[in-house]
């Protein structure tokens, strides 16, 4: 049974023989870490729960590593005499990845690249390490799959500890964001201190919906590490009240690092925050649905069925002249939780009207794009449509003509070609959008080539 969980951190640096002195800037973290492996001891667990962000990673299946145990150093950080073995409860493992697989949730100890334990790992191991080594681990991967996922399979912790009868503790390690000062290894931008804000008020409301609730483009630009750690971590807790106490924050070296311990203290049905989050995303869709523009609603109806059928939909009467009457490019976006799943378009017009276009390349999008598995039946009702018509491209001659907002950009060299559309989440600058079109393309940086611009009207 799962008896406490807590968020931390893993700052190499935290360790003496890496820090070299340097920890002390972050003392609050180390006392606040010292002071929950000396809890964690004495819960005297059998097994911890691991959850890292740095493990194998997948976009999507989430990696419970195998084997009967595993070592680590920190080597890499100039400290190789400080190594850790831990054994794995390979029976909790086993056990883990037989729920998932009956949750339909894509999780398991196949596609193992790297045995080592990773130092998300070895930084808590290390604190609980001075206290006691009469413990197991499981180690699990976080991955590219929904929150809900995660939220999922920290459920599947909490049953297999249960069906195992085994004392458990849960660590979800995670740092916060990774831009909180222009000084910092990774810079700043405005997003990094408002998430640490927001998540730090979450986990000390333990108000898990919220973590589920965070937008990812907002996550991507605040650089953040642990969130899908805390979500699998809340997951584990589904159902249950708790006590909270948030031990530390602090973010010197221009990355969050918090350290929070929730108890468990009995059985509260108000806090199943996996349905309450599954409600909460079926009336979003809902609702965005209810909003969708004939543009959008061909699109979704031409993916829908197509999945169902293999046969692509007729044009329907009754559509408005633009779409049968007039020819353009189309790009056809779908989102799935806030992440793109699939995008396919064509810069000039393929076919004979924009109905067209639009019903081959919503197919195209959804069972094309070669970034992704073919959409399946089950995730129709999840995704979220978008459709850009392209206007007339114009060639330019500088950076200076571009609106990354406003205008989409076309590079050329040669047979090869890169398109970006405008007004994408994390392109602030026409630099950057010019530098993704290249690296699409193919085309070196520092070469010449061509440029153009077009402006689109974008259906959501």
């Amino acid at each position: 049974m799962i008896s406490k969980a807590y968020v931390m951190p893993h700052p190499p640096l935290i360790v003496p023989q890496v820090g070299r002195g340097q920890e002390k800037k972050i003392q609050k973290t180390i006392d606040a870490f010292d002071e929950a492996a000396k809890r964690i001891v004495r819960e005297a667990p059998q097994t911890v729960v691991i959850i890292t962000p740095h493990s194998v990673m997948y976009g999507d299946y989430i990696h419970i590593s195998p084997g009967i145990g595993a070592s680590g150093s920190f080597g890499c950080f100039g400290a190789k005499d400080v190594s850790i073995y831990k054994d794995y409860d390979t029976d909790f493992s086993s056990e883990l990845a037989i729920c998932a697989g009956e949750a339909d949730i894509n999780a398991g100890m196949m596609g193992e690249r790297d045995a080592t334990l990773d130092h998300a790992t070895l930084v808590p191991l290390y604190f609980i390490n001075k206290y006691t080594q009469d413990y197991r681990i499981v180690r699990i991967s976080v991955s590219g799959l929904s929150y809900r996922a995660h939220y999922e399979l920290g459920k599947c912790i909490a049953q297999s500890a249960q069906n195992l009868n085994r004392k458990t503790v849960v660590v979800a390690s995670g740092d916060l964001s990774h831009k909180l000062t222009e000084d910092g290894p990774y810079g700043y931008a405005e997003q990094g201190p408002a998430f640490d804000a927001q998540l730090t008020d979450a986990l000390k409301q333990a108000d898990f919906l919220k973590l589920m609730s965070f937008d990812e483009s907002f996550c991507e630009a605040a650089a953040e590490c642990g969130l899908r750690s805390f979500v699998m971590m809340a997951g584990a807790l589904d159902g249950k009240s708790l006590d909270t106490d948030f031990m530390s924050y602090e973010g010197p070296f221009g990355v969050g690092y918090a350290v929070c311990e929730y108890s468990v203290s009995g059985d509260d049905e108000n806090r199943r925050f996996g349905k309450q989050y599954a409600a909460q995303q079926t009336q979003k869709i809902a609702s965005i649905q209810g909003d969708e523009d004939e543009f959008v609603k061909l699109a979704r109806l031409s993916l829908e069925t197509y999945v169902k059928t293999r046969e692509y939909v007729d044009v329907p009467k009754g559509l408005a002249p633009e779409l049968t009457h007039r020819k353009a490019g189309v790009f056809v976006s779908l989102k799935m939780h806030g992440r793109l799943r699939g995008c396919i378009g064509t810069t000039s017009p393929a076919k004979d009207s924009i109905a067209q276009e639009i019903i081959a390349n919503a197919v195209s999008s959804g069972t094309g794009d070669p970034r992704f598995d073919p959409v399946s039946a089950d995730e129709l009702a999840d995704l979220v449509y978008s459709v850009d018509v392209l206007g007339e491209a114009e060639p330019i001659s500088s950076m200076d003509e571009l609106d990354e907002k406003r205008y989409g950009v076309i590079v050329k060299k040669g047979f090869r070609s890169g398109l970006l559309l405008p007004n994408l989440d994390g392109v602030d600058t026409p630099d950057e959008q010019v530098k993704i079109a290249l690296q699409k393309a193919g085309i070196d940086a520092r070469s010449k080539y061509e440029m153009q611009r077009f402006e689109v009207v974008r259906h959501k």
